[in-house]
């Protein structure tokens, strides 16, 4: 849930806005024709998109390309409230920034392996809390601010080594990428996405991206989700001593009492019953 939020637009397009959220919370993050800068200040989430599964630490950022994306934030207190400011990057608008040449580094560095999507708090630190004065000030704010805050942030994630990913991002600015099924279900076997979810991720319709993991599976999603899930599952009781609700939230279930049912639905025995016949 969004408890509170602020912003500021440029040219009719909000560019830069802080939110408060409550948790549980699942983001759904579409950027077609754009990329985003999110950062988070005191607990960060998990980042699922096509080709990333990965839980982003506490005030670092991620630098999201075109696509589809999820942030899912689980609840660990009865009253938690997670800030973020976000900066949207829209290709007209580095275009117009850009318009007689990108910065030197980005056209002539080469890029071959895939950029990682986590900034350095170090270097951003100052300018979170330079965007903080403007939204406690923002009286102050104007188009040539707001462009010049874009260009900082540009530069400032140059120099804190992630000179390929602002490269990728503003190549993809301009590219639709194609996205294989297999490749994200792979990615996200034990992730808390639902099919509606995996398809977006693919940039398939819901009847399309169907059609196509039974192709590939020979299964329905469903089922071979949930399968896999309960797979993982059964290893872990077997080998670990991990809680029963902590299996849960691993293997991809927002709620351990379903992940009960399920289970005790599909193998026949509750979770714990499972281990306690498995270690004897």
């Amino acid at each position: 849930m969004i408890l509170s939020r602020s912003t500021f637009s440029y040219q009719g397009q909000i560019l830069i806005e802080k939110i408060k959220i409550g948790t549980p919370f699942k983001y759904e993050a579409i950027f077609k024709n754009s990329g985003c800068f999110i950062y988070f200040k005191d607990r960060a989430p998990k980042l699922l998109s096509a080709d990333q599964n990965v839980q982003v630490n506490s005030q670092e950022a991620v630098l999201l390309k075109c696509g589809n994306h999820f942030l899912e934030l689980l609840k660990q207190t009865d009253e938690e409230e997670v800030e973020a400011m976000i900066v949207h990057l829209y290709p007209e608008i580095l275009k117009k920034l850009y318009a007689k040449e990108l910065p030197t580094i980005l056209d002539t560095n080469n890029c071959n392996e895939q950029s990682e999507v986590v900034v350095s708090k170090e270097v951003i630190s100052r300018f979170i809390e330079s965007l903080e004065f403007y939204f406690q000030n923002p009286v102050l704010i104007n188009d040539d601010l707001l462009e010049l805050k874009i260009k900082e942030l540009i530069l400032l994630l140059i120099q804190s080594k992630n000179v390929c990913s602002i490269q990728e991002l503003i190549s993809d600015l301009y590219a639709t990428r194609s996205v294989q099924v297999k490749k994200v279900v792979d990615l996200h076997r034990y992730s808390n996405l639902g099919v509606n979810e995996l398809a977006k991720l693919c940039n398939l319709s819901l009847s399309s991206f169907k059609r196509e993991f039974t192709r590939v599976f020979n299964d329905s999603p469903n089922s071979y989700m949930t399968d896999q899930k309960l797979n993982r599952a059964m290893e872990l009781l077997r080998v670990t001593e991990m809680p029963i609700s902590e299996i849960a939230y691993g293997v991809g279930f927002n709620d351990p009492l379903y992940f009960t049912r399920i289970f005790k639905k599909k193998i026949g025995d509750s979770p714990s019953v499972y281990r306690r016949q498995k270690k004897s």
